[in-house]
Formats: C-alpha cells, structure tokens, sequence
C-alpha cells in the first residue's frame, strides 16, 4: 500500500548511496547477498530472544534490499539473474522473521506465527502468479512500479507495511500474536484483492 509513496520519496536517497557504492566497485550482487545476510543475522537474534538488537541489522538489511536494484540500474548490470535472487531472497526473509518468533517463544508465539506464515504464503504465491501470467502476456514490468524486475503488483500489505511489522515485533514482542493476526487478516484481503485483479485482467 505504501511501497509505491516509499519508493518515491528514497529515491534521491538511494541513487545517492548507489553512486558512492558504484565509486568503490561494489556490486549489486554483492548487495542482494549481504542484505539477506543481515536479515538472517536479524532473524538469529530474534530466535535467541535478542529482539531490539535485531533491529539495525533489520534495516540495514532492508537498505542493502533497496539499493542493490539502483546500482544495478546504474552500472547496466540488470539481468534475470538479480531479479530472482532479490525477489526469492527477499520472500526467505520475510518468512525467517516469524519463524523466529515462534523458535524464541513458541508457547505463546506458535499458532499466530502460523497463521501469520499462512498469509504470506497466500499473498505471496497470488504476487508471483500474477507476475508470471502477467510476463506470459507480455507485461513485464507495472507502471506504478516501472523499476522492478517483474510485475510488481500492489497491495494492503507490501513491503513497507511487512518491515514496519516486523519493526513492532522487536519494539514489542509481548504483541507478537496480536500484531499476527491482525496483519494476516491483512494478506487475507491482499490475497482477496489480487486473485480478482487476475480474474478480471486475465479472462480477456
């Protein structure tokens, strides 16, 4: 839902970083790996009940995710090859953070963590169809999003909303299963949204 006003507003930001980035030869490559490292790192410490120190190593991970696809741009190294990697590494990330939630408190954590994991399956496998039809027909990229790799379609629940999500797990994790519920209710209607996008887009 906020991706599209995120993006606009970073975007200076981000070419920024990106061209200092270009300067000392780093890759885009080298980005996409070293921000799932991070998030990795982040969902370790969530797992061993270190919430809030997760939380830098989160954003951090999370700026790396944002600034590999506007290095590539600048440096005309886009292909297939980085578009896979930063979407299917970024869905391992999103779903690594509940898990760890539940690992770190599975008594109370373990039925919203699955639900929650549930809603993310769900949204996540109507965003990649969507694209993968979407490619077939020949529309690869959206023009509320021209710069992704595929077709990106939107949502309730994006990318910003799943961060700021997982930012208020570490900030609060007594509210993890409260907070859980709420959001998969969310990719619920997301996952609603998108399945009559395609009914509708696709059947002409």
């Amino acid at each position: 839902m906020f991706d599209k006003a995120a993006l606009k507003i970073s975007k200076p930001m981000i070419d920024a970083l990106a061209r200092r980035l270009l300067g000392f030869g780093i890759t885009a490559d080298q980005l996409t790996f070293k921000g799932f490292g991070l998030g990795m790192l982040a969902a370790a410490l969530i797992a061993f009940s270190h919430p809030m120190l997760a939380i830098i190593p989160l954003l951090t991970g999370r700026i790396c995710d944002g600034l590999d696809g506007a290095l590539a741009r600048m440096s005309n190294t886009q292909n297939d090859r980085g578009a896979f990697l930063d979407i299917a590494l970024d869905f391992v990330f999103y779903a690594s953070v509940p898990l760890a939630f539940v690992i770190a408190d599975s008594v109370h954590n373990a039925l919203a963590g699955a639900v929650l994991l549930a809603g993310f399956v769900t949204t996540g496998t109507s965003f990649l169809a969507y694209a993968a039809i979407a490619a077939k027909r020949g529309d690869t990229s959206s023009s509320d999003y021209p710069t992704k790799g595929i077709y990106y379609l939107g949502g309730l629940t994006e990318g910003s909303e799943t961060i700021a999500l997982f930012l208020a797990f570490c900030i609060f994790p007594s509210y993890f299963a409260v907070l859980a519920y709420i959001y998969a209710a969310m990719c619920g209607l997301t996952t609603f949204t998108r399945l009559m996008a395609g009914y509708r887009h696709f059947g002409v």
